[in-house]
């Protein structure tokens, strides 16, 4: 029955005793309501628990390969995505598998909605298949192992697609990110493009007073730590120590927000909420050997971004040994891997913009302005347009010539020019940069390096200490019973496991929601009481807030104090005549690779027909702005059906257009003197219809600039001429095209 309010004082601005009435008996029911939801939360913690495959994908499956089935057995497995309600893959289609992390969470959050990396491959026609991992790891089980596993499972993929147009599209969140680069460094014969989202290679980097993750290993005293956590599991570690880390990153939202959220919007939020638990307490184990290789040599060491790795077999895990296109998808909003930990490696790898051409090598980045760490890769409204673009547009990425590019996506409008060139709702377009613009992000210093090698070297000592005096007594008294006790006692397990159906309370608390529910009475909006409620829970955020920063401030300044002292890094060798850590540089046969190439280069200029004639005179046409649109390339691409429907494949035409952008940044002038001879080979109307095709590229996507529009005309001039058709013009004097077009001396054979 509801309760009608009425005036406590007849003066204005006090609140009612009827609106206190309204407000009272909502929040009850609030919380009657809330403490159900934590209900159903326990209880589907513990079924999840007991599921054989523990997954949160929001489609179904169907198993492909199993990694126990290994020579060297690990807990992964490939499955197959399935789509009932889409149509059936295009076979041409080259496959996506999507990779999901094992950073102390179970799998599927690549595919835990619709809306995510799985769902918009899949609308986009692509065979999609999902790499993810059991609770428990195989006993004796490696980081090494699971990148082996990683190969198999690709060439499983492979070999099931004959007809694809390339090798698979694979992409990496998180912790998985960096393992395919791993594997993608051992292998790089079995990748299509590579898409890493929220992933961390480069862990020492970070902007000052901003990323505190970084410093918890030196501020621990290193990886002692670790191995003492692992000895504590009996050989396990927890990975809900893992989510616990993530979570102390942001006590607010840890300790209130998530919490209120539920309670003040608990009409509609409980789905929501259940879901998204549903993965976040799916807490999974690591074998002790797995995490002690990741902190030594990845969160700690930082070896993989200075190519220090080596597999037991003598691989070197280079990253510049991998050919294929690599997409690096990071936020500003993303406090677990801020963009300089995800794009840090390229400086870390490349001292200037010739190294990274010489190692012919394609990376293309996207920084979001807000959208956070989860976001990246459950791709909800947010983060919805990256995957779609990146899905939708992945032959344009794998196109691209060796260089360093930014995908920049912008919403399509009415006033888009060639608007139905570009799929979706978005407009993708890849801008050339410099690894200046990357260094302006990540703003790399060789004092907090410093700093950083000097805390792995007191962590290679700590742990050796460990390793000699402590670690054989505390494996002595550890018992599979005693491990298994610390982990039930952790407490993001008792937060799950202390209020489901098996509390004898739990039973009459549903019963009430179930009347609450019938007889529901949300207050109004307009509810003096309600807004104070608001301006509470607005105070506890800020003094939350307000304490994380204090502590961030004091963990960093306290790392500084440390690693920064000039004793502390004297004792460590960190002196300032030495190199904070290795570069790692050209290797011995790499020059004469070079200058080998460089005779070959020279013979190719002349090499070729129509098709690379046309990739090269668009090359010299966007050679001022080195700009890709995809409705430019949708383009290409529509004007080549008719070769590709006769006997020109997608890895052929990349070759090509990689080729000829060798060949111009090699010898431009011999390039394109060159032209006349390649156009020889074809007849006069296939010259006249590419000369065609070329002015509608030049116009699918923003207006041309006067630069572009000039080289245009010296294009046509050369497809005219070379079709027997009379000159029309000269290029326009004075212009960069035209100062382009003069003969230098020496510089080529033609």
């Amino acid at each position: 029955m509801k309760i009608e309010s009425a005036p406590f004082f007849s003066t204005g601005g006090v609140p009612s005793l009827g609106a206190f009435g309204d407000y009272a008996r909502d929040s009850w029911q609030r919380i009657v309501l809330y403490a159900d939801v934590m209900r159903r939360r326990g209880n589907q913690y513990q079924q999840h628990l007991h599921e054989e495959v523990p997954n949160v994908l929001d489609f179904p499956a169907e198993l492909v390969m199993s990694g126990r089935d290994l020579p060297r057995p690990v807990n992964y497995g490939l499955v197959r995505i399935l789509a009932p309600n889409l149509p059936e893959p295009d076979a041409s289609k080259r496959p996506f598998v999507v990779v999901d992390p094992r950073a102390g969470h179970g799998p599927g959050i690549g595919g835990f909605k619709a809306e995510s990396e799985i769902g918009v491959a899949l609308r986009a026609g692509h065979p999609c298949y999902f790499v993810g991992f059991l609770p428990d790891p195989v006993e004796g089980q490696t980081v090494e192992d699971v990148m082996h596993a990683e190969v198999a499972f690709l060439e499983k993929v492979i070999a099931l697609h004959p007809d694809s147009e390339g090798k698979p599209t694979v992409i990496g969140n998180c912790q998985a990110g960096w393992q395919i680069l791993m594997t993608a460094a051992m292998r790089p014969d079995l990748f299509g493009p590579i898409i890493v989202a929220g992933a961390p290679v480069s862990y020492w980097a970070g902007w000052h007073g901003r990323n505190p993750m970084r410093y918890g290993g030196g501020l621990m005293g290193g990886s002692w730590a670790t191995a003492l956590a692992g000895d504590l599991g009996n050989g396990r570690f927890d990975g809900a120590n893992l989510v616990q880390n993530f979570e102390k990153l942001n006590p607010a939202n840890t300790l209130w927000s998530k919490q209120y959220n539920l309670y003040a919007n608990i009409d509609t939020e409980a789905p929501r909420y259940l879901e998204f638990e549903k993965y976040w307490g799916g807490h999974v184990f690591l074998n002790a050997v797995e995490m002690q290789y990741i902190v030594d040599n990845l969160f700690i060491g930082n070896r993989l971004a200075t190519a220090e790795l080596i597999t037991s077999t003598g691989v070197r895990l280079d990253l510049r040994n991998i050919r294929s296109p690599i997409v690096v998808f990071c936020s500003n909003g993303d406090n677990i891997t801020p963009p300089p930990q995800a794009l840090g490696w390229i400086t870390d790898l490349y001292r200037d913009d010739s190294e990274l051409l010489l190692h012919d090598q394609t990376i293309i980045y996207a920084v979001h302005a807000s959208i956070g760490h989860l976001g990246i890769f459950v791709s909800g409204k947010v983060g919805h347009k990256e995957h779609q673009k990146f899905a939708s547009n992945i032959d344009l990425i794998n196109l691209l010539p060796a260089g360093l590019y930014e995908a920049l996506i912008v919403d399509k409008t009415l006033e888009t020019p060639n608007a139905d060139l570009a799929s979706g709702d978005y407009v993708l377009s890849v801008e050339h940069r410099t690894l200046d613009d990357v260094r302006a992000i990540v703003q790399p210093s060789e004092e907090n390096d410093r700093k950083f090698a000097a805390a792995r070297r007191v962590s290679e000592t700590n742990l050796a200490l460990y390793r000699n005096f402590m670690q054989p007594w505390v494996r002595a008294v550890v018992t599979p019973q005693s491990a298994r006790m610390l982990q039930l006692m952790h407490p993001l397990r008792v937060s799950y496991e202390r209020w489901t159906d098996h509390n004898p309370l739990a039973r009459l608390v549903a019963k009430e929601a179930d009347k609450v529910r019938a007889a529901r009475a949300p207050v109004a909006p307009d509810n003096p009481f309600l807004a104070m409620q608001q301006a509470f829970s607005s105070a506890v955020t800020a003094g939350l807030d307000s304490w994380r920063d204090w502590r961030d401030r004091a963990d960093e300044q306290m790392f500084d104090l440390i690693y920064g002292s000039p004793l502390v890094q004297a004792l460590t060798g960190q002196g300032t005549g030495t190199a904070p850590r290795p570069h790692p540089g050209v290797a011995p046969g790499h020059s004469d690779d070079a200058r080998r190439e460089s005779v070959s280069l020279d013979d190719d200029v002349y090499q070729g027909g129509l098709v690379e004639a046309g990739v090269r005179a668009q090359c010299y046409i966007h050679r001022f702005r080195m700009v890709a649109d995809e409705r430019r390339v949708n383009l290409t691409l529509k004007l080549l059906q008719p070769l590709f429907d006769q006997d020109l494949h997608m890895e052929q035409f990349r070759a090509i257009v990689r080729q000829q952008s060798r060949l111009l940044q090699h010898d431009f002038d011999a390039a394109m003197a060159a032209m006349p001879q390649l156009l020889s080979r074809a007849k006069p109307d296939e010259i006249r219809a590419l000369g065609a095709a070329l002015k509608q590229l030049l116009h699918a996507s923003d207006a041309p600039t006067p630069d572009e529009e000039a080289s245009l005309q010296q294009m046509l001039a050369v497809f005219d001429k070379a079709a027997g058709i009379p000159a029309a013009g000269v290029p326009v004097a004075g212009t960069p095209a035209a100062e382009a077009a003069k003969p230098k001396k020496n510089t080529s054979k033609a």
